[in-house]
C-alpha cells in the first residue's frame, strides 16, 4: 500500500454472553503489521439492563490495542452501538467497525478488513462484512437454523459493518427508537444512502454460529413486526424495495387472524341467537367457514416451515414438528399484535434525531462552582458563562431544568430547607427553572433517582411533557452521562479538575466549556467538539460529586 492504511475501532454491543470473549480471542490472534494495522481500540458496551457487575474481559498483553467497557444500560443495539462509537472517534479512527458479540473472526480478518477499508473512496460510507453461518451436514436445518443463516444474504448487518465515522456523524447514528437488534441496521443505510454516500461489501468473511434458543423464539422474534411499522413511518410504503427487504408473510398472518376472528364471532353469534333457529345457523356457518379458513391456514403455514426442515427417521424431526405446530397457531396473533402496537405507537414518529425541547443542567460544578454539601446561598457562585448559557437556551424556546444530587441530606450535613435556600439563590441569579429535580437519599439508600441512576431525568421529562429522547442534560462528570443514557436521553460532557480521565474516555460528547455544550446542542446534527486543548485537565481531586 502507498497510501497510510484507514485506522479504525471496533465497537461490541453485548448483552453478556460468553461467545463475547471467544470474539476477543479471534480478534486477538488477527495477524497484523503497518499495512493491515488492528484497531487502535476496542469499546464494548456492556447493554445488561440495571445495576450489574462489569464485564470481565481479557486480552493478550502481545496485541496493541485496549478494551474498554462502557455501559448502555439494556436500552437495545442501536442506543448500545451509538454509546459505542461516540466513545470511541475519540482516539481518532475514521472508521468504527462494529461487530456482533456472538460472531467469530476467522484468521485474515484483519487484514482484509484494511484492505476493504484501502478500497473505499470518498464517497464511500460503509463497507458490509460477508457473513457464514455454519449448518448442520447430517441433517436439514431447523426453522431456527434457516432463520440465522437468512443473515448470509441480508443486506447492511450490523454483525460485520464497517461505518465510516463522518457518515454517522452526518446522519446521527443510529435510530434509537429500534429497541431490538432488528430493522435498526436497515434504517441506518437507507439514511446514510440519502445523505450522498456509498454502501459496498467488502471481501472479509466472519462466521456467525447458530444461537441456543428455546421452542418459543420464533413466537418472540414477532415483535420485530412493531419495527416494520416504524419502517413504514420513516421511510414510506416502499420501505422494504429500498431496504431490499424480503416481503415477508404478514398479508397471509392477517387472513389467519381474521378467519379466526370470523370463527369466533360466528360461534358467539349463535350462542347468542338462542332460540332463533336462522340466525343461529348462519352463525354455525360462519364459524364453521371461519374454523376452516383458520385450519387450512395455519396447516399450510406448518407445512411451508416444516417440509424444508428434518426428515422422518431424524433425531430432531417430532421435537421440530411439535414446535412448528404450536408456534405456527400462534405466530400470526402475535405477528398481528406487533404490528398494530407499532403502527399506534409510531403515528406521529418523526426523522431521526428527535428535536431537542428540553436542556437539564447539573448544578454543582455544571452552574455553580461546587461547594461540598452547600447550604449557605451567600456561598453559590456562578462558573464562567453560566447566565449566557441557560438564557441561550431560554432564548431558543427550549425547556430549562436542573437535576441535582444532594446526598448531604441523606447524611444529615443538610436539610431539605437549606438545599431549598440555596436552589432558590441559584434561580435568582439563573432565571425561573421549568423542573427542579433533587435526590435527598444518601448513595447507601439504594434510590432510583440518584444519578447515575434515571429516576430524576424521567422525572423532570414527564414534568416538561417531553420525551427523554428529546431532552440533553449537560454535566461535568460520569454520573450526569449514564443517567442520560439509562433515561434515553442525550448528554454532553464538560469536565472540570474533578473529572475522572475514564469518564471523559466514556462520554458520548465532551466540550471544553458551558458555552460549548450549549452551543453543540443548540446547532442540530453537530456534536460538541472533543478538543483536549479547550478544557481542564480531568485530575480527581477532592469534591463531594453529589
Amino acid at each position: 500500500m502507498t497510501d497510510a492504511p484507514s485506522t479504525y475501532a471496533v465497537v461490541v454491543p453485548s448483552v453478556g454472553r460468553p461467545t463475547l470473549q471467544w470474539l476477543l480471542d479471534t480478534l486477538s490472534a488477527q495477524d497484523v503489521d503497518a499495512d493491515h494495522p488492528g484497531p487502535l481500540e476496542v469499546v464494548v458496551v456492556d447493554d445488561r439492563p440495571g445495576d450489574v457487575e462489569p464485564l470481565t474481559v481479557t486480552v493478550p498483553g502481545t496485541v496493541a490495542w485496549t478494551v474498554r467497557t462502557v455501559r448502555g444500560h439494556g436500552r437495545g443495539p442501536a442506543a448500545a452501538r451509538n454509546r459505542g462509537w461516540r466513545a470511541a472517534r475519540r482516539s481518532g479512527a475514521e472508521w468504527i467497525a462494529f461487530l456482533d458479540d456472538d460472531v467469530e473472526l476467522p484468521a485474515g480478518w484483519a487484514r482484509r478488513l484494511a484492505e476493504d477499508l484501502a478500497d473505499c473512496g470518498p464517497e464511500v460510507g460503509a463497507t458490509q462484512g460477508r457473513i457464514d453461518v455454519p449448518l448442520p451436514g447430517h441433517r436439514r436445518p431447523t426453522d431456527w437454523e434457516r432463520n440465522t443463516a437468512s443473515l448470509e444474504h441480508a443486506d447492511w448487518a450490523t454483525a460485520d459493518m464497517a461505518y465510516r465515522v463522518a457518515a454517522l456523524e452526518a446522519v446521527s447514528g443510529f435510530d434509537e427508537r429500534f429497541p431490538r437488534a432488528y430493522r435498526e441496521d436497515a434504517d441506518l443505510a437507507l439514511r446514510v444512502r440519502r445523505a450522498g454516500w456509498r454502501l459496498v461489501r467488502g471481501r472479509r468473511r466472519i462466521t456467525h454460529p447458530v444461537r441456543p434458543a428455546d421452542d418459543l423464539v420464533s413466537v418472540r422474534v414477532q415483535a420485530g413486526n412493531a419495527d416494520d411499522a416504524l419502517m413504514r413511518r420513516l421511510h414510506g410504503p416502499r420501505w422494504r424495495q429500498e431496504a431490499a427487504a424480503p416481503p415477508g408473510a404478514f398479508p397471509r398472518h392477517v387472513a389467519t387472524v381474521a378467519a379466526l376472528g370470523t370463527a369466533g364471532a360466528g360461534a358467539a353469534f349463535a350462542a347468542a341467537a338462542l332460540g332463533h333457529r336462522p340466525a343461529r345457523r348462519a352463525g354455525l356457518a360462519a364459524a364453521g367457514l371461519g374454523a376452516g379458513a383458520w385450519g387450512w391456514l395455519t396447516g399450510r403455514f406448518v407445512l411451508v416451515r416444516t417440509v424444508p426442515g428434518p426428515r422422518p427417521g431424524d433425531p430432531e424431526f417430532l421435537s421440530e414438528l411439535s414446535r412448528m405446530v404450536r408456534t405456527s397457531a400462534a405466530i400470526p396473533v402475535a405477528a398481528v399484535r406487533h404490528k398494530v402496537r407499532g403502527w399506534w405507537r409510531h403515528r406521529r414518529t418523526g426523522p431521526w434525531p428527535v428535536p431537542v425541547r428540553a436542556v437539564l443542567f447539573d448544578r454543582d460544578g455544571t452552574l455553580v462552582h461546587d461547594v461540598p454539601y452547600n447550604g449557605d446561598p451567600d456561598a453559590v457562585a456562578l462558573v464562567p458563562g453560566a447566565r449566557e448559557a441557560v438564557e441561550a437556551v431560554r432564548a431558543a424556546g427550549l425547556r430549562v431544568g436542573v437535576v441535582s444530587n444532594q446526598s448531604g441530606i441523606g447524611r444529615g450535613l443538610l436539610t431539605r430547607a437549606q438545599v431549598d435556600a440555596v436552589n432558590a439563590r441559584v434561580s435568582e441569579l439563573l432565571g425561573p427553572f421549568d423542573t427542579w429535580q433533587v435526590c435527598p437519599h444518601a448513595p447507601e439508600e439504594d434510590c432510583a433517582c440518584r444519578k447515575p441512576r434515571p429516576g430524576m431525568v424521567l422525572a423532570a421529562a414527564a414534568e416538561l411533557g417531553v420525551d427523554p429522547s428529546a431532552c440533553v442534560l449537560i454535566g461535568d462528570i460520569g454520573a450526569d452521562v449514564e443517567a442520560a443514557q439509562a433515561a434515553g436521553a442525550r448528554s454532553v460532557l464538560v469536565p472540570t479538575p474533578v473529572t475522572r480521565p475514564e469518564e471523559v474516555a466514556a462520554a458520548p460528547s465532551v466540550a471544553g466549556t458551558l458555552a460549548e455544550a450549549v452551543a453543540a446542542v443548540l446547532a442540530p446534527g453537530h456534536a460538541a467538539e472533543d478538543r483536549p486543548e479547550a478544557r481542564p485537565a480531568p485530575v480527581a481531586t477532592a469534591g463531594s460529586r453529589g
